[in-house]
């Protein structure tokens, strides 16, 4: 970016530009570099508004997270409505859809960004460990609607919904996968907890 022209929401623009770095070239391509080149500024735009590098990445991720938070406030708003089946598919599909996927392979490439988001993140990794909660907070809801079997063990169809979510959604080329493999996948796990 020359001299002199202001950037607009900097911080927004950069992790945009990561986000399209990662999804192109994996976590091995995610540098300090391609990123500024990605976001079309000086390197020293990164380091005006991060200390170093892996502090941008834990924003990024924490960026994420956030969104993690602002999707379950919207499930769980969903309660008592359509089907459990298709709350949990397009909240899976939201979750995986975006960059979560790249996202947790960059968490376990680099060392330093999973130490740092230890501090805030303590067990599991982060982004999954939130999409966890936010479907066991959404299936907690139901079972208290009635939707979700009353002995069900909410925190083991969270994580296994999560789970199986990574893997249909990971390491696809191209395309997602379509709407119907992932309610087909979802109404299998909760199977045996709707009434």
């Amino acid at each position: 970016m020359p001299t002199g022209v202001a950037m607009r929401d900097a911080r927004q623009q950069l992790f945009d530009a990561a986000e399209r770095v990662l999804l192109r070239g994996g976590p091995n391509a995610l540098t300090s570099r391609a990123v500024t080149e990605e976001a079309g500024c000086a390197k020293g735009v990164l380091h005006r508004h991060f200390t170093d590098f892996d502090a941008f990445l834990v924003e990024l991720v924490r960026d994420r997270v956030d969104g993690i938070a602002r999707q379950s406030d919207a499930l769980r708003a969903t309660a008592g409505t359509g089907t459990v089946a298709d709350h949990l598919a397009e909240a899976l599909t939201v979750t995986f859809g975006s960059v979560a996927v790249a996202i947790v392979g960059l968490v376990t490439f680099r060392d330093e960004l999973r130490t740092r988001l230890r501090r805030t993140t303590p067990q599991g990794v982060p982004v999954l460990a939130e999409a966890t909660s936010m479907l066991a907070s959404y299936l907690t809801v139901e079972r208290a609607l009635g939707r979700i079997a009353p002995d069900a063990d909410i925190d083991t169809l969270a994580l296994t919904l999560i789970g199986t979510g990574h893997l249909l959604f990971a390491g696809r080329e191209g395309a997602p996968p379509e709407p119907e493999e992932v309610r087909r996948v979802v109404t299998s796990v909760i199977a045996a907890a709707v009434p």
